[in-house]
């Protein structure tokens, strides 16, 4: 099957500047000293949100890390049925590192990050799973808006002007999309269904989106 997407990116921000930490933390210092704790106690709590964001985001691409992923993973699920979850992996991406070098490999990520994070509804998010690999975190979405949303993520990637970047460079992605029409029973279950439909996407050529049919359980490949 052929899926087509189309949409208007809108770029997800990234995590706030460093330098606000030590604002804070001078001026919470400052307050502290004048014997104004209320204010004191402010900029330390706006110091510890800094702090955490920057925790919970991936250094290199600036998207969610795996330790964001795994709180959101194993958190309540009660109050965002249904849901979605794709496992994205860069086509070959050793061969870009071969060929190009790490340092184009480190702008290849950072993009198809941002490739990843444009146009996700409400709620959803990309986190970096480790290497190569991301997740995209589709909650509230049905399987038919979750499918078109991986698909237009691997259509964007698809069409990117890599060669801009490096003459003959050129990057796709494989995708294993699992959805739940309600709360998981198991996250690691839907984990497991993603990655085993990421590794079909792979088998079926790459540059593709794997997921089973909700009608018939049917596995289907989407690529242009």
């Amino acid at each position: 099957m052929v899926a087509e997407g189309e949409g208007t990116p809108s770029r997800t921000a990234g995590p706030r500047p460093p330098d606000l930490l030590r604002l804070h933390e001078a001026v919470a210092g400052l307050f502290a000293t004048q014997g104004d704790w209320r204010r004191a106690y402010q900029h330390l709590r706006s110091a510890l949100d800094i702090a955490r964001d920057g925790s919970l985001r991936d250094p290199l691409t600036s998207s969610y890390n795996r330790r964001y992923f795994d709180e959101r993973l194993y958190g309540p699920f009660t109050d965002r049925p249904p849901f979605g979850l794709a496992l994205i992996d860069l086509d070959r991406f050793k061969s870009v590192n071969d060929t190009y070098g790490h340092l184009v490999g480190d702008r290849v990520l950072r993009r198809v990050a941002d490739l990843l994070q444009e146009n996700l509804p409400p709620d959803a998010f990309c986190a970096r799973y480790g290497g190569e690999e991301f997740v995209l975190w589709l909650p509230g979405v049905d399987a038919g808006r979750a499918v078109h949303v991986v698909e237009e993520a691997r259509l964007r990637v698809e069409r990117h002007p890599w060669s801009d970047l490096q003459p003959g460079l050129r990057v796709t992605i494989s995708a294993g999309l699992a959805h739940e029409p309600g709360a998981p029973a198991s996250p690691e279950r839907q984990l497991r269904q993603a990655d085993a439909l990421l590794y079909a996407a792979k088998r079926a050529g790459r540059n593709k989106v794997a997921y089973h049919d909700p009608q018939t359980t049917e596995l289907i490949t989407h690529s242009e």
